[in-house]
């Protein structure tokens, strides 16, 4: 065995020595970087270093209360939920048209259907049911139109003489009044009125402008209406399974269950409001026309079209009856009519209302009140028609999809636990075959 030469020893004890040295250097310059560490006294505290310091600062999401962390999740989803809706509201604005004569055509086929399957049932076609119930109904909406509008045209002479025979008393009637009107403000009144018409002569004319513009757009939007009304009516089935395509495969089955009661939901509301409105254009109808008040069937038929808008539509109708009986045959007989109004009123929201359209589609008061001022900002008098019909569907069925869900998670079964694969098992995400390929 040979022996290790002189030189290759020392050499070796040279770099030990060496490496030695450095790492005594290492540590005086580390203890130099961090400085020398006080003595703890009564009179000095420890300061921690940067890393105990992190070690003990909590969590910031910790940090953070859980009711204010609940209020921040809740809303920037409120956030996106409204800046979702105004996209929607302003492309809705943006064709409006469109949407109302649409809207308007799923109010006249919820009305027509129940005729059409009727028909269908007693062994016609699709094809001439469709026909027969489309022209019937346009026909009848068409003369109901006409006869107002002539009605209006007769009596408009007569009217004219009454309403300045109506003034003349009322006039007459302030005079004596408690209320102390003298003369002299009833001038300045009408004064006011002619002065106030005048310096509107402008607006009236450009509003005169403007209903050339207006006639044209309700007629596309009647023709809208009308073609749109008769292929729901041809086909209604087939666009209702066209749409369910457009809806997840995952809500898909919710969807289609929703959607007939939805349907049922808006065909009983437009049936029972048809109902309700007629009944109140009747018996006010007659009221008016035994307290011999001028145009009582075109009263009528007002009060049968205003009762589309709930609460409002009637309050509208029956004041505009009440001011005719006042303006023709004077206080009295304006008192009276508001009596029939009143008492007509009364039993259809407690009678008629609960027994003809059910429980089924019941809105709560106030829904009606705030869903038809919200149709009417947004849409005028066209939204504020669809707003309470819009208002039951979406109880009808936000109700059914809840249900559904509870229903769906009740009969789940609980998801068994996995157990780890064997080895000669296939793992869980392998793909499998198609038994039907």
């Amino acid at each position: 065995m040979s022996k290790v030469p002189g030189w290759l020893g020392r050499l070796g004890a040279g770099l030990t020595e060496m490496g030695e040295r450095l790492d005594e250097r290492r540590a005086e310059a580390e203890k130099e970087d961090v400085g020398p560490v006080p003595e703890p006294s009564g009179d000095t505290v420890p300061v921690p270093d940067r890393a105990s310091v992190a070690a003990t600062r909590p969590d910031p999401v910790q940090a953070v209360p859980w009711g204010v962390r609940v209020a921040a999740e809740a809303g920037w989803r409120v956030l996106v939920l409204a800046g979702t809706v105004w996209v929607l509201m302003r492309a809705i604005s943006a064709v409006q048209l469109v949407v109302l004569a649409f809207v308007a055509a799923l109010l006249i086929t919820a009305l027509m259907q129940p005729t059409v399957a009727r028909l269908r049932r007693r062994g016609l076609p699709r094809g001439p049911a469709t026909a027969l119930t489309a022209i019937l109904g346009f026909v009848i909406m068409g003369l109901i139109g006409w006869f107002v509008t002539w009605q209006v045209m007769e009596n408009i002479d007569t009217l004219s003489s009454q309403i300045q025979d109506g003034i003349d008393e009322l006039r007459k009637w302030l005079l004596h009044s408690p209320f102390h009107v003298t003369d002299k403000q009833i001038n300045q009144i009408a004064k006011n009125l002619r002065d106030a018409v005048g310096a509107n002569t402008d607006q009236i004319t450009s509003a005169g402008l403007e209903g050339v513009t207006v006639v044209v757009e309700a007629l596309t939007g009647i023709l809208l209406t009308i073609f749109s009304t008769l292929f729901l009516l041809y086909d209604g089935r087939r666009i209702w399974e066209w749409t369910l395509k457009l809806v997840p495969a995952a809500a898909r089955p919710g969807v289609a269950g929703a959607g007939p009661r939805a349907w049922r939901t808006l065909t009983a509301y437009v049936r029972g409001t048809v109902i309700v409105a007629l009944i109140d254009a009747i018996f006010i109808g007659l009221g008016i026309y035994f307290l011999n008040v001028p145009m009582a069937v075109p009263l009528a038929v007002f009060i049968f079209l205003f009762a589309f808008i709930p609460l409002v539509g009637a309050v509208v109708s029956g004041a505009l009856a009440v001011v005719v009986a006042l303006v023709t045959q004077g206080v009295f007989t304006a008192l009276m009519v508001l009596v029939v109004v009143l008492a007509v009123q009364q039993i259809e929201g407690h009678v008629l209302q609960p027994f003809i359209l059910g429980r089924a589609v019941r809105v709560h008061p106030l829904a009606v009140v705030l869903s038809v001022a919200a149709g009417g900002m947004i849409a005028g008098i066209g939204g504020a028609v669809v707003a309470v019909p819009l208002v039951a569907v979406t109880n009808t069925v936000v109700g059914y999809l809840r249900s559904y869900s509870e229903e769906r998670t009740v009969r789940l079964p609980a998801r068994p636990r996995q157990e780890p694969a064997a080895a000669d098992e296939a793992p869980a995400d392998a793909p499998v075959s198609d038994p039907a390929g």
